[in-house]
């Protein structure tokens, strides 16, 4: 139950005001289907977290405990550090002449792919034998951040105080990073 609560709560603080929630609620806007833009999201989300639970899972049986303590925390640190840095603008993907389903899945998998969430999942899986709950976590966490972007859309912005709680959740996930760490180097 740790490594599901701990997942959720993690990605969820990296996935606010993040890239994701920005395509999603784009994507919203341009289609005006939200069950289609949710199940795209739904999917995308679904696998890559099962990529990278099943990569932490793998890690957790290659890398003893002190190693796998320093990745999580330079995942939570560079999650963090991604949080509070300036970030690129996201693609709404006009270009895309395709289903909305099909433009949210494909565009969401690859915008997720390799970002500070996965990174997160990975090293939550890698630290816990039931990496089932990790991606579950991860999943849920996501989809949690993300699903009011498509429903509110432009309105989240104007409810919700992005800038804000994009550096307190960066705060936090560095400060965790380095709590983590230092663990790792016996200091803590």
């Amino acid at each position: 139950m740790d490594a599901l609560l701990s997942t959720f709560l993690s990605v969820f603080l990296a996935e606010m005001g993040d890239r994701t929630q920005i395509l999603a609620a784009a994507l919203a806007l341009r289609y005006h289907k939200n069950g289609a833009i949710l199940a795209g999201l739904a999917l995308a989300t679904l696998c890559n977290s099962a990529i990278s639970a099943a990569g932490g899972s793998v890690i957790d049986q290659w890398i003893s405990e002190a190693p796998v303590k320093l990745f999580a925390g330079l995942a939570y640190i560079f999650a963090g550090a991604g949080m509070l840095m300036w970030r690129r603008t996201v693609d709404p993907l006009t270009n895309w002449k395709m289903p909305a389903f099909l433009t949210a899945f494909l565009g969401l998998f690859i915008l997720e792919f390799g970002d500070k969430s996965q990174f997160i999942i990975v090293a939550q899986s890698a630290r816990t034998p039931y990496w089932g709950m990790a991606l579950v976590g991860g999943f849920a966490g996501i989809m949690a951040a993300t699903i009011p972007a498509v429903l509110l859309r432009e309105r989240l912005a104007q409810i919700v105080p992005l800038k804000p709680i994009r550096w307190i959740s960066g705060a936090l996930l560095l400060g965790w990073g380095f709590v983590l760490a230092t663990q790792a180097f016996g200091i803590a």
